[in-house]
C-alpha cells in the first residue's frame, strides 16, 4: 500500500485536489468529501495508465509540515 499526500483548495466550485508528490492529479469536487472520491478515482486512473505505459509512478509519504513565521520582519535587513 502506498499513502499519497492530498492538498485541497476552496474554489468558487467547490473544492480542487490535488496530490503533493505526484502534482499532475489534480481534480475537482463540488464538496471536499466529492473531491477526495473523485481524486481517489483520479490516482488510480494514473496509476493504470503509468503501468500501462511501463512508467515508473512517483513516490508516496511524503511529510507534511506547516512552518509557521512573523511576516513583519521579513525583508527587513539587520
Amino acid at each position: 500500500m502506498i499513502s499519497f499526500t492530498a492538498k485541497y483548495i476552496k474554489i468558487s466550485s467547490g473544492y480542487l485536489g490535488q496530490l503533493i508528490e505526484w502534482p499532475e492529479v489534480v481534480t475537482e469536487g463540488r464538496d471536499i468529501e466529492d473531491c477526495r472520491s473523485m481524486l481517489r478515482d483520479a490516482l488510480k486512473e494514473m496509476m493504470l495508465a503509468y503501468k500501462q505505459l511501463g512508467k515508473e509512478i512517483p513516490v508516496g509519504n511524503a511529510l507534511i509540515e506547516q512552518l509557521p513565521v512573523e511576516d513583519e520582519n521579513v525583508g527587513q535587513t539587520a
